[in-house]
This record gives C-alpha cells, sequence and structure tokens, in this order.
C-alpha cells in the first residue's frame, strides 16, 4: 500500500521552473533535418518559465506573463537565471565495452598509428578478446554504470553498437546487454548490430567466409531475437568494403532493421555511395571525402555523423564540415564513445570541437547535437527540441554568460543538473 501511494506521488509530480535565463531549442512538431539558412539559428526564449507535469512539457512563455496562481498544486523552482537546454542526442557510441585501452593511449604517444597497433594485435581485436572473456551478467555490471554517467553529463537519447564480440554468440551477448540496459534507464536507446566490425583471427584470411556466416547465421538470429534497430559495418581499406554494405543490405531487406555505416574514416572507397543507394539512415565518420562522395551525399536523404572527438584522439583530419553545410547536407554529431579511439561520452566537449576545429558556430553545433542528431536515430518526433507534449531529459546548466560560453569554456563544468 505504501508502495502504490508513494508511485502515485510520483506520477503526480509537476513542476514549475521561473526565472530560466533563456530557455533553447524551442521548436514546434514537426521538424525537419535543419540546413543552410535554418541550420545557422536556434530560437530561443529569454527569461522564461516551463511547466513540467507528469514528466511532460505542457507550457512555457515568458517570466511577464508568469502567474503562479495559474498553478496552485505545483512546485515551485527558481533557476536563478541558469539555461535549460534540450538533452543531447547522441547517435554514434560504443558504451559497451569490457575494459579502457590506455596501454594504446601509450603506444599513440610513441608514434604507432592506428592502423598499425590494430597490426599488432591491439584495437578492435583487443577489445572483442575481453569482451569474450566475461559473461553477460560480467559485461552488463561493467557497463550500466557507464552508461548512467553519459546520462548524467547531458545525453538524452543514445545509439549503441555491438561489434566487440566478432562471434555469434558474443554479439548476441553484446546486444542482449544493451537491452537490458534499455530497461534500467528512462531514456530512448537504439540498438546498433554492428555485423563486419574487423574480421577475427579465424576469418583473416577469408573475408568472403566471415561474410557468409554474418548473412545466413549472424543477421537472421538478431532478427529472430528482435536485439536491434539498425545494422552496421566498418567500410574503410583493409576491412570491409561497398560490396559487403550491399550483402548486408539485401540480408536485411523486408525486416526492420535500417542501414547506418562507418565510412571514410581513412579512405574513400565507394561506401558512401553505396549507402545512400540503399537508404542508409546515416554514414558516419566522413574524415575524408571526394567529389563524388558529396554529390552522393546530396542525392538522398542520409545524415552525415561527424565525431570530432575521434579526429581529435587519433590526431587525424577533422570532418569538412563547413562543405557539407555549403552542399545543404544535413549533419549530425556524436561522441563515437569507444576505448580505442573517442574514450570520451563528453557532448559539451564535442561541441566545443565541433566550433574550434570544424568551424561551426556554436549554433549549429548545437543543432547538430540535438534535432539532427535526433533524426540520425528516428527520434525527430520525440526529441531534439523543446515542444509542448516533450517527455525528454533537460539540461539545467551551471550559470553563464551567454549561449556561446558552453562551447566557450571547453573544460568547465556546465551540467547543474538533469530535470525530467
Amino acid at each position: 500500500m505504501l508502495g502504490l501511494l508513494i508511485l502515485l506521488l510520483i506520477v503526480m509530480t509537476k513542476q514549475v521552473y521561473i526565472n530560466i535565463k533563456e530557455l533553447v531549442q524551442v521548436r514546434p512538431l514537426p521538424m525537419i533535418p535543419l540546413t543552410g539558412t535554418e541550420f545557422q539559428h536556434v530560437p530561443s526564449m529569454l527569461n522564461a518559465f516551463l511547466v513540467i507535469e507528469n514528466n511532460t512539457v505542457v507550457d512555457f512563455g515568458n517570466m511577464e506573463s508568469f502567474d503562479p496562481a495559474f498553478y496552485p498544486t505545483h512546485d515551485l523552482i527558481d533557476m536563478l537565471g541558469r539555461f535549460v537546454l534540450p538533452a543531447f542526442c547522441d547517435s554514434h557510441t560504443h558504451a559497451v565495452f569490457a575494459r579502457p585501452r590506455e596501454t594504446e593511449f601509450v603506444d599513440k604517444i610513441k608514434g604507432l598509428s592506428y592502423q598499425e597497433i590494430a597490426a599488432k594485435g591491439g584495437g578492435i581485436l583487443n577489445s572483442a578478446r575481453h569482451v569474450q572473456a566475461l559473461s553477460e551478467e560480467e559485461l552488463f555490471e561493467i557497463s550500466l554504470p557507464r552508461v548512467q554517467a553519459l546520462v548524467a553529463g547531458g545525453t538524452g537519447a543514445l545509439e549503441i553498437k555491438s561489434g566487440y564480440g566478432l562471434t555469434l554468440s558474443d554479439e548476441l551477448k553484446m546486444l542482449r546487454v544493451i537491452k537490458r540496459i534499455k530497461a534500467h534507464l528512462d531514456i530512448p536507446i537504439k540498438t546498433t548490430f554492428l555485423a563486419a566490425h574487423a574480421l577475427p583471427d579465424e576469418y583473416r584470411s577469408n573475408k568472403q567466409g566471415f561474410m557468409q556466416a554474418v548473412v545466413n547465421q549472424w543477421i537472421p538470429k538478431v532478427i529472430s531475437e528482435g536485439l536491434a534497430d539498425y545494422i552496421d559495418l566498418f567500410c574503410e581499406t583493409g576491412y570491409f568494403d561497398a560490396g559487403d554494405i550491399e550483402l548486408i543490405t539485401s540480408a536485411v531487406q523486408g525486416t526492420r532493421l535500417k542501414l547506418k555505416v562507418h565510412v571514410n574514416q581513412f579512405t574513400s572507397i565507394g561506401g558512401i555511395e553505396e549507402a545512400v543507394k540503399n537508404n542508409a539512415l546515416s554514414v558516419d565518420h566522413l574524415e575524408v571525402l571526394d567529389v563524388k562522395d558529396i554529390v552522393a551525399l546530396k542525392s538522398g536523404k542520409t545524415i552525415a555523423t561527424l565525431l570530432p572527438a575521434c579526429s581529435f584522439y587519433l590526431n587525424i583530419p577533422f570532418s569538412p564540415a563547413r562543405d557539407l553545410i555549403k552542399e545543404g547536407i544535413p549533419i549530425a554529431l556524436a561522441s563515437d564513445f569507444n576505448p580505442g579511439s573517442s574514450p570520451t561520452s563528453n557532448l559539451f566537449f564535442v561541441w566545443s570541437l565541433a566550433c574550434i576545429k570544424m568551424k561551426l558556430t556554436p549554433e549549429e553545433a548545437f543543432n547538430a547535437l540535438t534535432i539532427n542528431g535526433a533524426f540520425a536515430m528516428g527520434l525527430e518526433t520525440t526529441h531534439g527540441a523543446i515542444f509542448k507534449g516533450y517527455k525528454g531529459k533537460l539540461i539545467a546548466t551551471n550559470q553563464a554568460p551567454s549561449f556561446a560560453f558552453f562551447p566557450y569554456a571547453f573544460a568547465s563544468p556546465h551540467v547543474h543538473n538533469i530535470l525530467n
């Protein structure tokens, strides 16, 4: 009986947040991926109030029109001039992994490249060995606090990939862990089956045999258990190619799995053209682009997801974001949180990197981290902006002089607390 009473009190919780310095990214539904002049603009409301009932935004407005008499049963919370932002939408992570790879960090300092580290048994294969050594329960217990910390840092919608299993049983283990994490958190989490991330040792000289196993055994099993929303592969020289994109696309045709692709991190080998042709929801990385890649992206509706923290960590070129924007191609930003090439889930830092290294304005980068990030996960009707009916997380910031302060002060803590 006591438990029921507590539940009723929680359900009936109502809050009014007043004296918000700026309520940011206030947009009506429906939304479209932002490009061009719209991408440069973040609509906001100065000196605002915000009403939340049962974890749903029901009203907002200027303080000049606020009358507390309309909200006699609500908790009144003074924001003391803080900003309120919609939580970030991180559309590319590898947040389930067994352990960090700090020894490879030292290798990098000593001059080894990403490819050289992989060639000596590091990289993806290193992470796979550690995942394979853990039970599902152990992997879950390690990964859940990591994802909880990510949410506390301001992420309100998330994609998590498998890809560190490299055997059918271990890929299924990762996907089941992601499913369990979903059940423990109150944010949307999209699951991507990263079917072809690297060749396992036993298939090192038999890529065709590996791809046949993926197509004929792995994909049907993942589909039958309903463990994924998307399918992905690493299209890169020395890993997988455009023909492999065609293979997995054909294998999931008519199923619920939509295509995402890691592509053009180091080389351009036709992956973007193949991905766009097959209606990929997003193509991710894009540190290297040529003219045919731009032409392909302009011909479709695929989101270009850029990962500046990976470029920063690996000391490789940053994606040419300004060229993509100039061509009217919608871009999203994501963390690429993983133990080997982007060991951070801090999207405030990604925001800063996009401004400093890619020359995005604070507004452009924020749009890429919110609305366009939501589109890159199929969450554009529920996340990415503040609107009446919004049920997602909100970031109440520490006090700041302006919106541009957040990417400017790149090493400062910006989250005061998470609302909703």
